[in-house]
């Protein structure tokens, strides 16, 4: 069984850092198209960043130079680290993985305070 855990969320002032992970379960992440979307209250879940089997990365233009998606093939983990954040990265942040079938996680909460 599929299952992706993300964990990292909290809550910090606006120009801090968090690390946001996402554990896998029951398939490897490596070489998989895996993605971070976001969802802020009121709005439409959206894309954050992406990396893609052949280690490509893509960044949404609000993140782009301040969050950096990787993967560790040890703990079978994608990481997104958000770096100067701002108070509109606010919201519920869910990992993806595509393998055919679209797997989400359950979501982890980033409240960014001015």
């Amino acid at each position: 069984q599929v299952q992706l855990v993300e964990s990292g969320g909290g809550l910090v002032q606006a120009g801090g850092s968090l690390r946001l992970s996402c554990a896998g379960t029951g398939i490897t992440l490596m070489r998989q198209y895996m993605a971070w979307y976001r969802q802020a209250p009121g709005k439409q879940r959206e894309f954050v960043a992406r990396v893609s089997p052949n280690s490509s990365t893509d960044y949404a233009d609000s993140v782009k130079g301040r969050f950096t998606i990787s993967t560790e093939r040890a703990k079978n983990t994608m990481y997104l680290q958000m770096d100067n954040l701002k108070p509109e990265d606010t919201g519920v942040y869910y990992c993806k993985l595509v393998v055919g079938y679209t797997y989400w996680g359950q979501g982890t909460q980033v409240t960014v305070s001015s």
